[in-house]
């Protein structure tokens, strides 16, 4: 980018739309204090925003309702080097996960677009108690159907049809959704994360932490490792966390690049010719407070359907002890997963103690994927010693429902690209290897030593 030249870039919108010299001169008066220093809150200002890559839980609410526009979509190279004025509240809109090109990345110009009462209309939000419900309902839809669809995915590539994944090998169950659910978070969470929530916040709040949050998790893959572990397979329980994370990162990765060249298609193919505007149709923006209550009775009664339909089934099927009553137990406790993730998610960029020290580590995320695969391993090790059928039942139902949406990939991976990609991309490896390190050793002490030392089979 030209640092000599001061013209203004009407497309970044939010709280970056600062031109070059605003940008530095206001710097300059907020700042007033040698260029170390500067550095200093520069880099703690990046190691925020990395550990807010993937979710902020409902801290989103408050940021929203005090920026501009919810947007802004430059990465942090770039506002930095524009010489934005950065707030922290606000750098959870800017997409760290892969600093890419800003033709490429940034929303669709709509400031241009925009009526004289069009501000007025995007004021219109609903009450704080009602936005949290909405944004609770969304999640627990999303989460049924993550929940739904990693478990058609784990039959899917199961033994019984295609036959790619099994127990007893590194390719576990749960690879393939957490390979999908990264793919599209590169989608999802980096390149169209703006996109969608300029039609609604809470509906990328619902897909991102509710839907992709579920369809991946992390308990279960460690808990395969576990397994393999407990019968001498050391070596293979090793590749399998290697090998898990080098696909799952570059399914992000795979992810953002399609997203980017399908983005690049699209703004080429709705530019108006006379202007090289983007043509965008806003009517389904969620701008109003009518257009949101709406929204929130809608999920609200898909909810009551899934939640209906679900306590049904599993009164039918519950004493069979098939998968059937599994899922649909898991769909009646996952919501319950994914609201405990959301709200340890407001953990992520805070560091430790007043100072904040360590703001780069996401400790929300840390303590959602440890926890949940620490009780996983807790189960599994009383269902070998109660080995009783319904009891196997309600404790499957409890991992792919309740901790399979505690855990999450999606986030996880995010956040690892989101280093890799920083200035100090060493963190994504510390980051990872104390994940996986701390889920290993805690879930050897909870799972394996009691089979072993008890013999349960």
């Amino acid at each position: 980018m030209d640092h000599g030249t001061h013209n203004p870039e009407p497309t970044r919108t939010g709280a970056f739309s600062r031109t070059g010299s605003l940008g530095s001169s206001l710097r300059k008066r907020s700042f007033s204090i040698s260029s170390s220093v500067s550095y200093r809150i520069d880099d703690d200002i990046g190691s925020e925003a990395v550990s807010e890559a993937g979710d902020i839980g409902d801290r989103a609410l408050q940021s929203n309702r005090h920026s501009v526009s919810s947007s802004c979509r430059l990465s942090l190279d770039l506002a930095m080097e524009g010489g934005s004025v950065i707030h922290p509240e606000d750098l959870h809109k800017v997409s760290v996960a892969s600093p890419v090109p800003e033709d490429v990345t940034s929303p669709l110009p709509l400031d241009l677009l925009k009526g004289p009462g069009d501000e007025k209309q995007e004021k219109q939000r609903l009450p704080t108690s009602l936005e949290y419900i909405s944004c609770l309902i969304h999640l627990a839809v999303f989460g049924i159907l993550g929940v739904f669809t990693r478990y058609l995915l784990e039959k899917l590539f199961g033994p019984s049809l295609l036959g790619v994944t099994s127990n007893e090998t590194i390719v576990y169950p749960n690879l393939p959704s957490n390979m999908v659910g990264s793919f599209l978070m590169g989608w999802w969470g980096v390149v169209f994360k703006g996109d969608m929530s300029q039609v609604s916040d809470i509906l990328a709040v619902g897909l991102i932490t509710g839907y992709l949050g579920s369809v991946t998790t992390f308990s279960g893959w460690n808990q395969k490792m576990l397994d393999l572990s407990v019968d001498g397979h050391w070596v293979q329980a090793i590749l399998g966390f290697l090998i898990g994370l080098f696909l799952v990162a570059y399914s992000i990765i795979f992810g953002i690049e399609t997203a980017k060249g399908f983005r690049w298609i699209l703004k080429k193919l709705n530019t108006r010719p006379e202007k090289g505007v983007p043509s965008c149709n806003c009517n389904w923006t969620l701008n109003s407070s009518r257009r949101h209550l709406v929204a929130m009775v809608i999920l609200l009664l898909v909810l009551g359907v899934l939640l209906s339909v679900s306590g049904l089934l599993l009164k039918e099927e519950f004493n069979s002890g098939s998968s059937g009553a599994q899922l649909w137990l898991a769909c009646l406790v996952g919501p319950f997963g994914v609201w405990m993730r959301w709200f340890l998610a407001r953990l992520n960029g805070r560091g430790l103690g007043k100072s904040g020290i360590l703001r780069w580590l996401p400790f929300g995320t840390l303590i959602t994927n440890v926890s949940a695969a620490c009780i996983m391993a807790g189960l599994s090790t009383i269902e070998k010693s109660v080995n009783i059928k319904n009891f196997d039942t309600v404790a499957n139902g409890i991992q792919l429902g309740f901790l399979g949406c505690l855990s999450t990939v999606s986030t996880f991976i995010a956040e690892f690209n989101a280093m890799r990609e920083s200035k100090h991309p060493w963190r994504a490896y510390l980051y990872a290897s104390t994940t996986m390190g701390i889920s290993f050793v805690l879930g050897i002490l909870i799972y394996n030593v009691p089979v072993w030392t008890k013999g349960f089979t």
